[in-house]
């Protein structure tokens, strides 16, 4: 049985920090155990332009631990204002690495998001040119739509239209959550990839609502039937390289995860490598543990996996805080379900 895995040190391909006191507490959680992460521009207001996002990096920067060793990598928020202009050049500058798509109202500080998907065609047209991927938020936002269907109807509706305007258009499908998303991206070969939550892996909507709401379950993408989690779970261990983690680690409050209408997101950063290596132990594919956390996700964006290693060691119960503090409130860690074996050593 193995006791101890060395794989190259992972990436986060999907991240939220916030910004403040809020940045400042969850960021040591990421930079502990991950080189780059792509960090999500829904702050309020949000990271629109080239300034803004050269602000924002150098305010992650500034709240680094000393002598930690990560790198944000900058994405801009899609609006129907996007000046073409100015995103090529945040791209070319090095600056931005990707794009993020939001559907007007789909998920936490999405106000400013897409409502007319023909307003950004010349964006994505010029992102197509320049080589620029588009992460996707992939749910409509149609009140008449169920929750549980609103990515499968993103893809017929949305997505698969864009792809077929926009050819060359890199995209990735954030936190895929369905049979869905994960057989859409096996059918297509070019161009496409898919993150997905260590939340979506692990649990299902059954463990978020039988025998009384978890809200610190509770996502957007909401958690779907177990038969999507197996699904992805599949896709996860399958080793194919169009599927790579992205935490989407969502820190809020503790008062407003716990409220009569509280906050989608589960803050996952201090348990991720732990949760992932469980979960890949159990399905018997430890082996493509380092794929999907080290290798995929550089490889579909075109940058050099990193160099230097973590060893995961099997042990005693790993002991973490149930909390973190951030400013005057808490933020509560994602609970497993269960004890977590594997410590990280970086």
């Amino acid at each position: 049985m193995t006791q101890s895995l060395t794989i190259r040190r992972p990436d986060d391909w999907h991240l939220h920090l916030r910004d403040g006191a809020m940045l400042q507490a969850v960021l040591p959680e990421t930079a502990r155990h991950f080189a780059r992460a792509i960090i999500m521009p829904n702050l309020v207001p949000p990271v629109v332009t080239m300034a803004d996002a050269a602000a924002y990096r150098d305010r992650i920067m500034a709240a680094l631990p000393e002598g930690a060793r990560f790198t944000p990598l900058m994405t801009l928020y899609l609006t129907e204002e996007t000046d073409p202009d100015d995103l090529a050049a945040a791209h070319a500058a090095g600056l931005v690495t990707a794009v993020k798509l939001y559907p007007a109202g789909a998920t936490t500080n999405s106000a400013s998001g897409v409502s007319n998907f023909e307003n950004v065609l010349p964006v994505l047209e010029r992102m197509a040119e320049i080589g620029c991927p588009l992460c996707v938020h992939g749910e409509v936002t149609d009140r008449e739509i169920d929750i549980f269907d609103r990515e499968a109807v993103f893809i017929e509706r949305v997505l698969d239209p864009i792809r077929a305007r926009v050819p060359g258009l890199r995209v990735i499908m954030e936190h895929i959550t369905t049979r869905d998303g994960a057989d859409y991206v096996m059918e297509n070969a070019q161009d496409l990839a898919a993150t997905i939550t260590i939340q979506h892996l692990m649990f299902d909507r059954n463990d978020m609502l039988v025998g009384g709401m978890r809200p610190h379950y509770y996502c957007l993408p909401i958690l779907k039937r177990r038969e999507h989690r197996e699904a992805l779970l599949a896709a996860a261990i399958s080793g194919d390289s169009r599927f790579f983690l992205g935490t989407d680690s969502a820190p809020h409050p503790t008062h407003a995860k716990e409220a009569t209408c509280c906050a989608a997101g589960c803050f996952t950063a201090p348990i991720a490598l732990s949760c992932l290596a469980s979960t890949f132990e159990e399905a018997g594919a430890l082996d493509k543990l380092e794929g999907f956390t080290s290798l995929h996700g550089p490889a579909f964006y075109g940058l050099p996996a990193n160099e230097d290693t973590i060893t995961l060691t099997k042990g005693a119960p790993l002991e973490y805080p149930a909390t973190i503090p951030a400013g005057e409130h808490t933020v509560t860690v994602f609970d497993p379900g269960q004890p977590l074996h594997w410590h990280v050593t970086p």
